[in-house]
Formats: structure tokens, C-alpha cells, sequence
């Protein structure tokens, strides 16, 4: 089994790659117009889709890469070169278009539910979300890891809740200055994550490079 400080690494990476402070304004912007029952609502709901899409990924996530025909070391490198896009991305403080393209959300707009699409996905777990909870389900097989990890899932699905039901007093005291901020440290500590999956993929991939570390 892993130790406890790779459980709080994977944490880290979640909430890092799903972001719940930077998905704030976008909440608002979508929930303007309700009342607070429904954006309490919303954000029930989004969290609850943000715990089954990536349990979901947890569990299946390798056997559908087996169906395709993709390897771990393969998928590892793909998805911690995404990941490590996102990171670059958040430290530039910039939109990311991998979670949510300004057409999507412009169209969103017009839903009477937002709370599964556009917020849940792509916005909070999406590709990049999906790849970590992936790899990180392949590093063991035993029931207590599959157990620990789908606990920092139902973890972070707390924290996005926590954040969506708070987000007009974060962003009233924060600011959009105090959410870039807080975007550009979990760029930074994704950035850091996105290089160790994607050494430890090619590894898999060129055992030589292994060897030479």
C-alpha cells in the first residue's frame, strides 16, 4: 500500500487540478439570477457530479484504457502533459479552454441546470481531474487503496461544496486578485505533479532513463 504522504499528495493534485476557488466566478456568473435555495442546490448537485465522475474514473478508468489498448506508462505521460498544461495555465492566471471554452459557457447561460454541465464537467472534473484519479488508481490493487483514494475523492468533493456554498463571501473578501493568487500556488504544485507523472511514464516507457536517473 502507499504511504500516508503519497494519500496527501493525491489530495494536493485534486483539489490543485480542480480548483474549486477558480471555478467561483464562474459560479456566480451562472447563479446570478436564482435564489439562494438554488444555488445551494446547484452546488449540491455539482459536487455530488464531481464524486461520481471521478469514482467512476477510479474504477473503470483502467479497464477502459485496457479495452483501447492504451498502457499506464502511455496514459501517465498523455495525461500528466495535460495536466502539467493546466498547471502552466493556472500560474499564468489565464482561462483554460481544456475545462471550459468561452462558447460553452457563453451557451450555458440558457440551461436551466448548470450544476452537472458546464460546472461539474469540464469545468471541475474534467480530463485533467480524470487522469490523475486514473493513474493514481493503477499504483496499487488492494480493496485499502481503492478504499483511501475513493475517501480523497468524497475529500475533495467536500472542499468543491464547502467553496460553491461560500463562494459570494470568498469572492467578496478574496477578490479577483486573491483567487489568481490562490490559482497560481495550485498552478505551481500541479505543475510539480504533471513532472513527476510524466518522469515516472517514461520510465515505464524507456527503462534505460531509469537506469541513467
Amino acid at each position: 500500500m502507499l504511504n500516508l504522504n503519497e494519500y496527501l499528495q493525491l489530495l494536493a493534485g485534486l483539489v490543485s487540478v480542480v480548483n474549486p476557488v477558480g471555478a467561483i466566478p464562474t459560479f456566480i456568473s451562472l447563479t446570478t439570477n436564482r435564489t439562494p435555495e438554488d444555488r445551494r442546490r446547484t452546488a449540491i448537485v455539482c459536487a455530488s457530479a464531481v464524486a461520481m465522475v471521478l469514482l467512476v474514473a477510479l474504477l473503470l478508468g483502467e479497464p477502459i484504457l485496457r479495452f483501447f489498448g492504451i498502457g499506464i506508462p502511455a496514459f501517465r505521460v498523455a495525461g500528466g502533459i495535460l495536466v502539467l498544461l493546466m498547471g502552466i495555465s493556472m500560474l499564468r492566471a489565464s482561462h483554460d479552454r481544456a475545462r471550459h471554452t468561452p462558447e460553452e459557457r457563453a451557451e450555458s447561460y440558457d440551461k436551466e441546470s448548470v450544476a452537472v454541465v458546464p460546472l461539474a464537467i469540464p469545468l471541475l472534473s474534467g480530463p485533467g481531474a480524470i487522469s490523475t484519479a486514473i493513474v493514481y488508481a493503477h499504483m496499487e490493487h488492494s480493496l485499502a487503496h481503492y478504499l483511501l483514494v475513493g475517501a480523497v475523492i468524497l475529500s475533495v468533493a467536500a472542499i468543491v461544496l464547502a467553496a460553491l456554498l461560500s463562494a459570494p463571501k470568498l469572492a467578496l473578501v478574496m477578490g479577483r486578485t486573491g483567487m489568481n493568487v490562490v490559482t497560481r500556488v495550485m498552478g505551481l504544485i500541479l505543475a510539480s505533479i504533471a513532472v513527476e507523472f510524466i518522469a515516472k511514464g517514461l520510465s515505464a516507457l524507456f527503462p534505460i532513463l531509469g537506469k541513467a536517473a
